[in-house]
């Protein structure tokens, strides 16, 4: 799992979350902190910008990806966010260090206002949020005054990032498989000056994503078959040449963990403010809009790659199902016929 790679130039973790039934608990980031530690420790050196999104209407019911949130749920947010930032800044800055302040490792010395617009120019088409940052810049928070959605809290966070290369993280998947990050990134940069096998974006294979190069959602269309006959292969990354990364094409831009240039994130997902409207998620407009585009002949646009080890038979990713998992207390609830009025 370790790679020697200086991951404070190379790479930032973007970690986006927001309110689900198992809150103030921090259950949900907790694990997939466990697994970054179980599987690729790098991502826990790594600097690391947290966006918190909101919710956008309290309801008798949630419908937690629509931004609708029972009482409940919002009235311990605040809460939530609160514990996810001691839980952060615990993980990710030394313990006992001071900075030029004189103050604790990881206390958030910088602040400022930012904003996010979306759609047409117009003052209605814009949330203010509050930036925070330690002064190593090791750990930043972003917190928006209104829901922006997935795609918008990815892109306010890209736009601050400082590295060549980001990993996006949802709260609610964790690594189930150890992820050579270093000869990766290594790959990644090396193929820069290679536009015939350009590797912008990859992705690891979850359960539903077994043998992908051999699945319907290739073999079924002829230029995608042929294009991973031609690259489907192993990597080798120059600075550790005994090891091998194999990736084979991948024909969709998910949302689920995924390590991509935040050059190329910029230029291809988010070219400008129209791109993305508030509340939307990136493989619902761009994902779809990417595939169609990867069919007719421009996957080179896209350059998205899945790690394949072992042909995928392996899942390198574990769903924690975040908008119904009520948190461990609350699922023996559910299991055992216990369920609080």
């Amino acid at each position: 799992m370790g790679s020697g790679f200086d991951q404070s130039s190379l790479l930032t973790v973007i970690l986006t979350t927001s309110p689900t039934p198992s809150i103030p608990s921090t259950e949900l980031v907790s694990s997939v902190l466990r697994s970054f530690q179980r599987h690729c420790t790098e991502l826990l050196t790594a600097r690391v910008i947290v966006v918190f999104d909101t919710f956008e209407h309290v309801t008798a019911r949630s419908r937690l990806k629509k931004g609708q949130a029972t009482a409940k749920v919002a009235e311990n947010y605040n809460e939530y966010v609160a514990n996810v930032k001691e839980l952060i800044v615990s993980k990710y800055t030394p313990l006992g260090e001071k900075n030029p302040g004189n103050e604790p490792a990881g206390t958030p010395l910088k602040e400022w206002q930012d904003r996010a617009e979306f759609g047409l120019e117009n003052p209605r088409n814009e949330v203010s949020v509050t930036i925070t940052q330690t002064a190593d810049q090791q750990v930043t928070f972003i917190e928006p005054a209104a829901r922006l959605g997935f795609g918008l809290a990815v892109r306010a966070a890209l736009r601050i990032c400082g590295t060549p290369y980001v990993w996006v993280q949802q709260h609610d998947w964790a690594l189930s498989a150890d992820v050579p990050l270093g000869p990766l990134l290594d790959v990644m940069a090396n193929s820069e000056a290679d536009e015939t096998v350009p590797i912008k974006y990859v992705s690891f294979p979850s359960e539903r994503m077994r043998s992908y190069a051999v699945s319907a959602c290739v073999n079924d269309y002829p230029a995608l078959r042929d294009l991973t006959a031609s690259l489907k292969r192993d990597f080798t990354p120059p600075s550790n040449p005994e090891v091998k990364v194999p990736l084979t094409p991948l024909f969709f831009w998910y949302d689920k963990p995924h390590v991509a240039s935040t050059e190329h994130y910029l230029a291809r997902v988010f070219p400008s403010r129209l791109a993305m409207r508030r509340g939307e998620f990136i493989e619902d407009k761009i994902g779809q809009r990417a595939r169609q585009y990867m069919k007719e002949g421009q996957w080179h646009r896209w350059a998205c790659w899945l790690y394949y080890a072992d042909e995928a038979k392996v899942p390198y990713l574990r769903h924690l199902h975040g908008r119904t998992w009520e948190g461990a207390e609350g699922e023996l609830y559910l299991k055992f016929g216990y369920v609080e009025e």
